[in-house]
């Protein structure tokens, strides 16, 4: 810190941000606490002669909210989520004023992004967190975010056979191992990429491997199939964790997305998702006669819900056999 009263530092993306804030007075200070620039921007608010951005604009909203306690127990995957949102915000929206947002301007944003469904929620969902924690404030009286509807883009769906095969021979010949492995982790232990990017080696004893579940908190010990065993066994180790970045670090999530996405893009595979693989893991589970507990042991869902939507496609199937056997 720079022992100057008022000033905070606020890290952000691997960089700090420094402020000066006292009561009505919130304003943004250069770069480098130990420059000139800086003490003479500090001493000019502190002396009344600069200029002082307003108290209600989207970056001071969102500096509020990494302050509060809902942001602080958020678990490390979702925080790190919200941030890149809010991030996003600050960017176009800065300086702007909160209080002159309205229902209009968020429905721009969900518009902008509606080619990516998904994401286009979540912004809309963080937006509303951020609304929320003004009208707490007292910068304006209502949410204007509240009850959007969310958009829908179709649901994820387990890969066919023929893009299963297609991504694993293509890996073969290309001699891509971490794209490999990464499809071979998610497929065989049905967990999430977040998930399955942070697995050790420490973690794996050679029949089980243990997951503790970044959504949801869960710990589990999975037991891994035949052919997953023997692909970890026949794996090179080349650092602490089975999806090595380094020695000590993993590969974040980022990059193997971009890995993964560079393969269905070869294989023409884009209408499929990596968290697809989870479903594939879930449905092969429930179309081998499993029980909707031991599905659930497998991919650590809390509630039953999707569970049984698993059992229920796989029902449906074999039913499908049944009664067009009899046809024969």
């Amino acid at each position: 810190m720079t022992g100057k009263k008022y000033v905070f530092r606020v890290p952000r993306a691997g960089k700090d941000y420094w402020y000066f804030r006292r009561g009505r007075t919130y304003v943004r200070l250069p770069d480098d606490p130990n420059s000139e620039e800086f003490d003479r921007k500090y001493w000019e608010i502190r002396s009344g002669r600069a200029p002082i951005t307003s108290r209600t604009t989207w970056e001071r909203l969102v500096l509020e909210y990494y302050a509060s306690a809902k942001f602080k127990k958020l678990r490390p995957g979702s925080r790190a989520n919200y941030r890149r949102h809010c991030e996003a915000i600050v960017e176009k929206n800065g300086k702007k004023d909160v209080r002159k947002f309205r229902r209009r301007d968020a429905l721009a944003v969900q518009s902008a992004l509606q080619d990516t469904w998904s994401k286009a929620n979540e912004r809309i969902a963080v937006m509303s967190i951020l609304c929320k924690l003004a009208v707490n404030l007292e910068w304006i009286t209502t949410n204007p975010v509240e009850n959007i509807e969310k958009l829908t883009g179709g649901e994820y769906e387990p890969w066919p056979q023929a893009k299963l095969t297609a991504y694993e021979n293509y890996c073969a010949r290309e001699e891509l191992t971490a794209e490999r492995t990464i499809f071979e982790l998610c497929t065989g232990t049905g967990q999430r990429i977040g998930d399955v990017v942070k697995m050790e080696w420490s973690d794996f004893d050679g029949e089980y491997i243990q997951v503790k579940q970044e959504k949801t908190g869960a710990d589990l010990w999975i037991f891994c199939p035949r052919r997953l065993r023997e692909y970890l066994a026949s794996l090179p180790r080349h650092g602490k964790h089975i999806l090595a970045k380094n020695l000590t670090q993993h590969l974040s999530k980022r990059r193997a997305q971009a890995l993964v996405m560079a393969v269905r893009t070869a294989i023409e595979a884009k209408g499929y998702v990596i968290h697809g693989w989870r479903y594939n893991a879930a449905t092969e589970l429930a179309e081998a006669g499993c029980s909707d507990s031991q599905i659930a042991a497998v991919t650590g869902h809390k509630t039953l819900a999707m569970v049984q939507k698993y059992r229920s496609k796989a029902r449906q199937k074999m039913l499908s056999k049944k009664a067009q056997e009899r046809r024969q």
